[in-house]
């Protein structure tokens, strides 16, 4: 029995839209790994003397799309780690430390992301989605509210325990 990992570790990766949605990074890692070893591979000696694999055009392709489909993983989950951040307790000054930034580009970064997470829900729900995914209008308004806090505030009835 094939299984979808088994699928995935047989698949072709060119471009980043490739990699299906959903794909583990765990499972692009192996396969960046796999690609980028057999192109370094291509440094070794002619007469290396062992017997490896050489990378060829289709690793370096599969290693530059892996790359990119997940730094978009990456900055596509940003929002979620905020949000999830806040929730927890974490201050404004806190987010744009550990994201080397400001305070108003973390806060920039949470309505954008809080403004796709709305535009997918009234997507879904314009379609007739019986469970829309994305932020409903209160949960909208609820992530809007964080970027309200003063820098050092925690939210209200929010305990950093």
């Amino acid at each position: 029995m094939t299984t979808e990992h088994d699928h995935w570790k047989a698949l072709t990766v060119r471009r980043p839209d490739d990699v299906p949605t959903a794909t583990p990074l765990l499972w692009q890692i192996e396969k960046h790994t796999e690609h980028g070893d057999r192109l370094m591979n291509n440094d070794l000696p002619a007469d290396f003397p062992y017997e490896v694999e050489r990378g060829n055009v289709g690793d370096a392709l599969a290693v530059i799309a892996l790359r990119e489909s997940m730094h978009r993983d990456i900055e596509h989950g940003r929002g979620t780690r905020l949000h999830d951040a806040l929730k927890l307790g974490a201050t404004w000054n806190e987010l744009a430390a550990a994201l080397d930034i400001t305070t108003e580009g973390a806060r920039t970064m949470l309505r954008k992301w809080a403004d796709g997470q709305h535009n997918l829900y009234r997507h879904h729900a314009e379609r007739g989605d019986a469970r829309p995914l994305g932020l409903d209008p209160d949960q909208y308004a609820t992530v809007l509210a964080f970027t309200e806090l003063d820098d050092d505030d925690v939210a209200p009835g929010i305990s950093r325990d």
